[in-house]
């Protein structure tokens, strides 16, 4: 078998922080996003090949990534456009990764940006066990969010019906981005993608092939996060480090008030600070201000600022309000 991890997005609602880095390089405690999920595939026996989807302008980033990480399977596989207007889509850039990589396997489609909390081992058994398309699907809870994903109809396990971003969602219950396809039904995907059907989001496709074939859902309870927004992500930090704060044994803390879910990495100075549900990026220093749900990027100095939902961009100096 197969997997192929999506990172191919370019992050423009989390810019600057994303604008020149991967989401899927952000830290969730000691790791990353992606690390999380390659952590998992290098164990799974029954995965020989992992296929890392980015684009051009990520790609040095992602070479060198995997080559000081510790895993063995992850290899490149570069999409051919370097902007956010060029991309084919995630349906067209994997049927062109599938021809690229003459893929003839089953495979399993996993977005780079998920950070979930089932075993992607037992979402493999289960997709073994029932020798069909199968995706996750996730109670987000809220009709207004399920507007943003693919919408899931079940009868049993089994996907009756599949809408992509409805407007008046009749369910809570979506599709995240975790796919397992068997072979033959890889072989559609140009079938779809001739008919002219959209090739943006994996959803598409899944509405429609369970109009074709069997298709079921591996339900999860626990938690999801689509990292997609500095919101979403600072909430994946929060859950991860469960209302404790992680900081870096290099940071000097001078008077500092550190709060819930705050990650302070190696070299910041923080001063006359206080900090509550916050990630400072290395080599930042704060002073004498207070930074509530923000992400503060490396190399940033900043002074006597109160900020609650801000995203600050490398290497800026903002003093007394005026940059």
């Amino acid at each position: 078998m197969k997997a192929v991890v999506l990172a191919g997005g370019y992050a423009t609602r989390m810019w600057p922080i994303t604008k020149h880095r991967p989401k899927m390089f952000l830290p969730i405690g000691e790791s990353t996003v992606i690390d999380r999920i390659f952590a998992e595939l290098e164990t799974d026996e029954r995965i020989d090949e992992v296929y890392v989807s980015t684009n051009e302008r990520f790609a040095a980033d992602f070479e060198a990534h995997l080559a000081e990480s510790e895993f063995d399977k992850p290899r490149l596989s570069i999409e051919e456009t370097s902007e956010e207007d060029d991309k084919f889509g995630v349906v067209g850039a994997l049927a062109q990764l599938i021809d690229r990589e003459d893929v003839d396997d089953d495979l399993l489609v996993i977005a780079g940006d998920n950070l979930i909390s089932f075993a992607v081992s037992d979402f493999l058994d289960y997709f073994r066990e029932v020798d069909a398309p199968t995706l996750a699907a996730y109670d987000v809870g809220s009709r207004e969010k399920a507007k943003s994903y693919g919408l899931v109809e079940l009868e049993g396990d089994r996907v009756v019906d599949f809408q992509e971003k409805p407007d008046d969602p009749k369910s809570t219950l979506v599709s995240i981005a975790c796919y397992a396809f068997p072979r033959d039904s890889l072989s559609l995907l140009p079938t779809y993608l001739e008919e002219g059907n959209n090739p943006d989001e994996p959803g598409w496709f899944v509405q429609w092939l369970q109009n074709r074939e069997p298709t079921y859902a591996y339900t999860f309870e626990g938690a999801w996060f689509d990292i997609g927004t500095p919101e979403s992500y600072l909430d994946a930090v929060s859950w991860h480090l469960e209302g404790n704060s992680l900081v870096s044994d290099s940071a000097i803390l001078e008077n500092a008030t550190i709060g819930e879910n705050v990650h302070v990495m190696d070299g910041v100075t923080v001063a006359e600070t206080t900090l509550d549900h916050a990630v400072i990026f290395p080599d930042a220093t704060v002073r004498n201000g207070d930074i509530r749900r923000s992400i503060i990027d490396e190399g940033t100095h900043l002074e006597e600022l109160d900020l609650a939902g801000a995203l600050i961009g490398a290497h800026t100096t903002i003093t007394n309000g005026s940059p």
